[in-house]
């Protein structure tokens, strides 16, 4: 089966920003087709994050580069987006290495590219995780706060400062 003519074509735009907002428009979000035992989730993995957005990239004459390196911070993989007009856009997401052997950091690497990747595409997984844990926290600040004395002023000045956020 041949590729679809309108899939493959590269469009050619004056600038990254504008390549890149035109690729956005055709990326869909990443599937979580991936599984965590340990934690009972599903995630999208580096494939499916790129599945999502390279298509779309490279049609609009965006190259993605993802080298380590190190600097005064400490190691980390840096997310370079490159437009055929020599622009260029990064971002630099930190290694942390769990395990002090090549599978942790190989593990620290896939997952500084995956993140550095849909940070910089603005992809997104079906469903993310990030925003469970995101609205679980102020339930536990309001939990630890409620055990104090002045619990009920501050919970409640805490929760109508998250609402008006």
């Amino acid at each position: 089966m041949e590729p679809d003519e309108s899939q493959s074509a590269t469009t050619t735009h004056t600038g990254l920003f504008q390549a890149l907002a035109a690729a956005q428009s055709e990326m869909s979000r990443a599937a979580k087709d991936s599984s965590n035992p340990h934690f009972k989730s599903s995630y999208a993995d580096l494939a499916s994050v790129m599945r999502a957005c390279m298509g779309p990239l490279n049609r609009h004459g965006i190259a993605v580069m993802q080298p380590t390196g190190e600097d005064e911070h400490g190691r980390h993989v840096k997310t370079i987006l490159v437009h055929e007009s020599g622009q260029t856009a990064e971002c630099s997401v930190p290694l942390i290495i769990a395990k002090n052997d090549m599978q942790g950091y190989g593990s620290a690497v896939t997952y500084a590219r995956r993140y550095g990747l849909m940070s910089m595409a603005g992809v997104a997984a079906d469903d993310d995780d990030g925003n469970a844990a995101a609205k679980a926290a102020p339930t536990d600040v309001v939990e630890r706060r409620a055990s104090r004395p002045d619990a009920a002023k501050t919970a409640a000045d805490s929760l109508g400062r998250a609402e008006t956020l």
